[in-house]
């Protein structure tokens, strides 16, 4: 049988989506507005709920969710966004046609109801119903066991549609914006001042990665999406502000995991006459600030994992935790490779020293990082942006954070000498090859005064996973980027 969707005509053995086909025709044959306008002013489930009042009228608009018919009367839910009430709708109340329209609803319909507050049966707080409008109609139909659906990718292809019947998924999205909006009242408290920064830049810069390029048509140029904003940022210290923030969207061309996303976002802060002691200071605030709040305590469960935020966090060296691990010193070391070999790690022909480095955190110590832990005097050679370390040549002032085997932070003493800078960028492009453009209006800026600093960086995603026990970065962004469907799946 062909039957008619919004998708245009369409074969389906699916016996109920033809019965739902059918009759959205004959309500269209009877002139009824299925999708219909402006329903205002109505207030949340959640206010009508908490502020119950036996008899008082409310205005309410929802999805009907779990019906329930007794004849001339019915039970249903109606779930927005705060919550869900019981309505009870009655033929002698809305009227044999308004009751016959009701009849035919089907779940996941949006209504606008109108009604009085009562006391159910059963003790449960209720809306009688005077009249209601249906506001749209829906065609598809709503999974009945959202856990039992054999592809779980879908959760995230339909994003909507995992919104609209996972209640916990719901909650996660609201906990990421709370948790957001808590991030700028934090450091608004503070003095900081929040910016933008280019997302297209005409060079990538401020992180070693691999960038999205695309084309301006007008100005017959290539830009690129920005892998960080921190040259951006720090211009702006050098014009004159003194403390400023971005959380922005950063773009890396690279892989696609349970922690890494192609698409992200970052909390970038810089504070002039600062240095990395006050960017560990304010990281602690910080995060001991977010937990508190979202579970009134420090110590808090992630997966099977029980993680104390209770201050001070622990501190350990980059170079003393690899020679810990692996029993092997790398300060200094002349034999990077020979010796990550000999240690069976797996490496890519055209790494390099620091790539080997990075790998070797990540291998032996990264999974042993569970509670709060900054790892501190990271190596020059990785740390193109940061200051040198008092009293040494190979270390900078440069932390980055650990949390339940994640890196959370990255903070640093900002380089402020523009000679020192030159020559750190001229090296990481003999590195990495004459495709390495080098800032030269960024070190120009540097010339005209940078005052010392302290920077850091945040992912928020990987933040909003730890405060609400997620484990995939998938569940912590509404629309994650995804591996295209087969032909076989987008039939389906």
């Amino acid at each position: 049988m062909t039957v008619t969707s919004a998708l245009g005509p369409m074969e389906t053995t699916n016996e109920v989506l033809k019965e739902r086909l059918e009759k959205i025709k004959s309500l269209r044959d009877k002139n009824l507005d299925l999708y219909g306008s402006r329903f205002q002013p109505v207030e949340p489930v959640e206010t009508a709920v908490l502020r119950f009042e036996e008899g008082k009228k409310v205005r309410l608009a929802g999805r009907l969710m779990a019906v329930r018919s007794h004849g001339k009367s019915a039970f249903a839910d109606l779930k927005d966004q705060s919550a869900r009430i019981q309505i009870y709708v009655k033929k002698d109340l809305v009227g044999e046609e308004s009751y016959d329209l009701f009849q035919k609803l089907d779940l996941g319909d949006i209504l606008g109801v109108e009604g009085a507050l009562f006391m159910s049966k059963t003790g449960e707080k209720s809306v009688k119903i005077e009249s209601f409008r249906l506001l749209s109609k829906i065609v598809q139909i709503l999974p009945e066991k959202w856990h039992g659906l054999k592809d779980v990718e879908i959760r995230y292809r339909r994003r909507y549609l995992d919104l609209i019947v996972n209640e916990e998924v719901r909650k996660t999205f609201a906990l990421r914006s709370a948790i957001v909006r808590s991030i700028r009242k934090f450091l608004d408290a503070r003095g900081f001042m929040e910016v933008e920064t280019p997302m297209m830049q005409s060079m990538p810069g401020g992180a070693k990665a691999e960038p999205f390029k695309t084309h301006h048509r007008v100005l017959h140029m290539d830009l690129y999406l920005r892998v960080a904003p921190e040259l951006y940022l720090k211009r702006l210290l050098v014009g004159g502000f003194e403390k400023v923030y971005e959380i922005n969207r950063n773009f890396r061309n690279e892989g696609i995991s349970i922690k890494h996303n192609p698409e992200f976002t970052m909390l970038e802060l810089y504070q002039s006459y600062a240095d990395l002691s006050d960017m560990l200071e304010i990281t602690e605030e910080m995060f001991s600030s977010l937990v508190k709040e979202l579970h009134g305590k420090e110590v808090i469960s992630f997966g099977a994992q029980e993680l104390n935020f209770a201050r001070p966090w622990k501190r350990i060296s980059f170079y003393e935790a690899l020679k810990e691990k692996t029993g092997l010193e790398w300060r200094g070391n002349a034999n990077i490779r020979k010796d990550a070999e000999r240690l069976k790690l797996k490496m890519e022909p055209d790494y390099d020293d620091v790539d080997i480095l990075n790998e070797l955190f990540d291998e032996f110590v990264e999974p042993t990082l569970v509670n709060p832990t900054f790892v501190v005097d990271y190596p020059l050679v990785m740390s193109p942006l940061a200051k040198r370390k008092a009293g040494t040549e190979d270390l900078t002032e440069r932390f980055e954070l650990f949390i339940a085997n994640m890196e959370l932070a990255n903070a640093f003493s900002e380089l402020n000498d523009p000679w020192d800078q030159r020559e750190r960028f001229m090296k990481q492009k003999e590195a990495l090859g004459a495709d390495k453009k080098i800032d030269e209006d960024f070190l120009l800026a540097l010339e005209y005064g940078m005052p010392p600093a302290g920077g850091l960086g945040i992912g928020i995603d990987r933040l909003v996973m730890l405060l609400t026990n997620q484990h995939s970065i998938r569940d912590v962004i509404l629309f994650p980027h995804l591996k295209p469907e087969s032909a076989e799946k987008i039939e389906e």
